[in-house]
């Protein structure tokens, strides 16, 4: 009987229409023909049976707290993982025995197996009826070279301009400093033992007695051997121990999980892996200041999966949105932003309502310069997902008012000439550029958010930071987002029980709603409900407060509130 609710559970949580595709990858077909017959290469096997995010967010939002959610959400993706890859993995095994395939390694946060694999063992596996596409599995450049300068040590009260330039000192005189946040690095490493992340690193007791774990190595020494990774966890809590006031959070701990070489190299199935380990082990955040240019439709669909069921979690990534806007010639908009920065945000913004799609744990960061110009290498938006079946969402049409694609990025920091941690010494310091510079900025901030109040989610944290930006341009523009980060205004934004300025614009309540819910606000017009895929499904025109939607199934569901000051955009959900 249990299985049985196990394996309805799955079909519950299961995309649906998928239109059929090659479930041999087009580009893994080009790699099979140089192959020699026992030869293997790297192969990821998607199965059929992915997690519908939204039905498990839906379901999550029934729990009260956040690792409630967290907990029933691995637990669930843990279980469809168990039955669905169950014949799979029998088959690969005995394939292992005949010399066919190896290094097998099972998913869970996306329902795939990665594994080597002659041609014969692709073209069988081709057959299986569970398998819904198998692509190749390439290393690449993730975090690509970046010219550091080394900086000098400050007279122990400096505080880097970074910092102040978004009015970070402010926010700690509040008394929040990120303490009681673990912040997961995904990235090269870190130098664990400078001086300024002493005390702030994660105890990751006996198992991981070196503060995390090496996913591309595999083993339990996430040591930084490229001074990326050491350089971003410095933006987020470096404490200034050596002489300069770095981080953001100086209070919060880092986890490092190490996740690519020393040039910066690996793959998606590296920084998935990290992704799991991070919501398993507590992680309240994510900085991954890294990404792919132009991937294809399989690696995007396994990047995105992995960052809604992040979502569904309850857990927020800060990702950069790249450094190739200077290379439209070869990497043009709609494609010029990284993966995972393409994916689309915890909270829609009123701009984007007009094309909206789905939604992803991804706050993406574009960088600004110290006089707030957008930084020459920022990459520019927006993405599209039409070209990715399972979701095709955010059409673009360039010069189109409608088919806008997805706004990217969601917001923008300073990310040049940015001053932190040096990993050649233990003490000292050093100056990079890019909006890898740029995201851990964000992901500190959110820490300092989480201080004050833990229980906030993805979508509150996302939706504050963009209404507290300052605008740089009229709207949500895909240079800079919704603006320049403000820590001070996010920080005060946050009330110990929710968000106070943020929701309270217009109240909505019962919420959730058994089939009526009232809004209540100043001069309010009209409310629209959108599906969480953003189809208008109503619009009520108001002449009380009373919005009466029992005739919509049980879910969640966005409100766009029309008022005579503007445009309020809201969640309800329907039991």
């Amino acid at each position: 009987m249990k299985r049985l609710i196990s394996i309805f559970i799955v079909l519950i949580l299961s995309f649906s229409g998928l239109v059929a595709q090659p479930v041999i990858d087009p580009e893994l077909e080009v790699d099979m023909q140089r192959l020699g017959n026992e030869e293997k290469t790297k192969v990821v096997i998607l199965l059929s049976e992915q997690s519908d995010a939204m039905a498990l967010l839906r379901k999550a939002d029934y729990f009260t707290s956040r690792q409630e959610k967290r907990q029933f959400v691995i637990e669930t993706l843990k279980r469809q993982a168990e039955i669905t890859q169950n014949e799979l993995i029998g088959l690969l095994n005995e394939m292992e025995r005949n010399g066919m395939v190896d290094e097998i390694q099972q998913f869970w946060l996306v329902n795939c197996v990665s594994c080597k694999a002659n041609k014969a063992a692709i073209n069988d596996l081709a057959q299986h009826r569970d398998i819904m596409t198998i692509y190749h599995c390439q290393e690449t450049q993730w975090i690509f070279e970046n010219e550091a300068t080394p900086a000098p040590r400050g007279n122990g009260r400096e505080i880097t301009e970074n910092l102040l330039q978004v009015n970070a000192p402010q926010a700690w005189e509040q008394g929040y400093m990120g303490a009681g946040v673990l912040i997961a690095v995904i990235d090269t490493g870190i130098r664990l033992d400078h001086a300024d992340l002493a005390g702030r690193l994660w105890d990751g007791g006996v198992d991981y007695p070196h503060h995390g774990y090496d996913f591309y190595y595999h083993d339990n020494d996430p040591s930084d051997d490229w001074g990326h990774g050491t350089h971003v966890a410095g933006t987020i809590c470096g404490t200034g121990t050596s002489g300069s006031q770095t981080g953001i959070a100086p209070e919060a701990t880092i986890m490092a999980l190490k996740t690519f070489n020393s040039d910066g190299v690996g793959e998606e199935t590296h920084w998935v892996a990290a992704m799991q380990f991070a919501l398993e082990h507590g992680a309240d955040l994510m900085n991954m200041s890294l990404g792919r240019p132009q991937p294809n439709a399989a690696q995007k669909l396994m990047t995105r999966q992995a960052c809604d069921n992040t979502l569904a979690a309850g857990v927020v990534v800060a990702a950069c949105a790249g450094n190739i806007r200077q290379m439209q010639f070869m990497v043009p908009v709609p494609n010029n932003i990284y993966t995972p920065g393409d994916c689309p945000p915890p909270h829609l913004h009123e701009d984007q309502l007009v094309n909206a799609g789905g939604t992803s744990c991804v706050i993406c960061v574009g960088a600004v310069n110290y006089n707030n110009t957008i930084a020459s290498f920022s990459s520019e938006g927006p993405s599209q997902w039409t070209d990715v079946t399972a979701y095709d969402d955010y059409p673009y049409t360039a010069g189109s008012t409608t088919e806008i694609g997805l706004i990217r990025p969601d917001i923008c920091a300073p990310g040049v000439q940015i001053k932190s941690l040096d990993f050649n010494t233990t003490d000292g310091y050093t100056l990079m550029d890019g909006t890898s510079m740029a995201t851990p900025l964000v992901a500190g901030t959110i820490a300092l958010m989480l201080s004050k109040n833990h229980e906030l989610t993805p979508a509150q944290i996302d939706e504050i930071l963009e209404r507290t930006a300052v605008k740089l341009t009229e709207h949500k523009s895909n240079d800079f987002g919704s603006g320049l980060l403000d820590a001070l205004a996010a920080v005060n934004a946050v009330d110990y029980d929710g968000v106070e300025e943020i929701q309270n614009e217009a109240q909505v309540y019962p919420n959730p709603s058994m089939g009526d819910f009232t809004v209540v606000g100043e001069e309010i017009h009209r409310v629209s409900v959108f599906s969480v895929e953003g189809k208008l499904l109503k619009t009520i025109e108001m002449n009380g407060n009373k919005c009466r939607i029992e005739d919509l199934t049980n879910g969640v569901y966005l409100l766009k509130i029309d008022t005579e000051n503007g445009v309020i955009v809201n969640k309800i959900v329907k039991l």
